[in-house]
């Protein structure tokens, strides 16, 4: 590995193949850095030779791809919520997963790329903390839910994208930590639970464009995202945040920045494309979105669904 690579970090399953693809192509395509990134992909399944094959090929000769099955890597008493696989709480593996590494980006496949990482990599001095994130602008109704596992409100990290310390990580036995932790049922969101309880006061708070969940592009939530956040921020979400597709999905159905995840899926090679089983509705609202008449019919629309 060129020593000015940077280590990108993704887990996904192969129903997970297009999305981790569209998210790649994101990062690639706003980036400016003259070195290297080197995709680490963390599996569940084996990818088949045609998806590993042409994952290389989308990342390009310049960039370093490998592959870690991490399949019975967590124990079965661990606690993983139905709405979530068990990839999710891959993420608290890698400190000890990734010895090699002092410093790493984990980035969840759901998201859109609109920043350039390798400025994130280089510009964040994470001394004496064990990551940085974006902090949630939480909302009255889960307040409740901060205080309870020992947030305050406006302090919880959404863990989708998130630059780890796992040097300062595994000094600290965190991995250890983190599963123990998990082994308490009834955890909302349990990988991201987690990690706020036990790293209170080591965690660095980053501008919210680098994560920009779903609630941050919503204008009914604009007031609750002002008692964090300026008014410049919202700005800059809009303008240019990575989109976060926190809950409903954009391959899916009709969402917040439907139209930015397809523009990106529509500039990956057919041969990855092909692995994407997607409803027709679904492309029929993606071409329609294309057209400025049909953009705003259903940018119309959606002011009256919310989803």
């Amino acid at each position: 590995m060129h020593k000015n690579s940077i280590p990108l970090v993704l887990a996904f399953t192969p129903n997970y193949y297009v999305p981790a693809c569209t998210c790649l192509v994101s990062i690639l395509e706003s980036s400016e850095f003259k070195g290297s990134f080197h995709v680490i992909c963390l599996l569940t399944e084996e990818l088949n030779d045609e998806m590993r094959n042409s994952l290389a090929e989308l990342i390009g000769p310049t960039n370093t791809l490998s592959f870690l099955n991490l399949a019975g890597k967590i124990a079965d008493d661990i606690y993983v919520d139905e709405k979530y696989t068990v990839a999710a709480n891959y993420r608290l593996l890698l400190p000890d997963l990734l010895p090699e590494f002092d410093t790493i980006i984990y980035i969840d496949c759901d998201i859109i790329v609109r920043n350039d990482l390798a400025e994130l990599f280089h510009s964040v001095d994470l001394t004496g903390h064990y990551m940085a994130g974006v902090f949630e602008a939480t909302l009255d109704f889960q307040k409740e839910h901060m205080l309870a596992i020992g947030c305050d409100p406006g302090k919880y990290i959404n863990s989708g994208l998130l630059l780890m310390n796992l040097r300062e990580l595994r000094q600290d036995n965190m991995s250890t930590k983190f599963l123990e932790a998990l082994r308490f049922p009834g955890l909302e969101f349990p990988d991201q639970d987690v990690i706020n309880q036990l790293c209170v006061g080591k965690i660095i708070g980053l501008p919210p464009y680098w994560n920009s969940i779903r609630t941050f592009f919503i204008p009914a939530y604009k007031a609750n995202f002002l008692q964090f956040y300026s008014a410049d921020d919202w700005i800059n979400v809009q303008r240019t945040g990575n989109i976060h597709y926190t809950g409903p999905k954009p391959w899916n159905t009709f969402t917040v920045a439907f139209d930015i995840w397809w523009q990106y899926y529509n500039n990956l090679p057919n041969s990855i494309k092909k692995f994407g089983n997607y409803s027709s509705k679904v492309r029929l609202l993606a071409t329609i979105y294309e057209n400025s008449l049909g953009k705003n019919l259903l940018d119309g629309l959606r002011k009256f669904v919310r989803r």
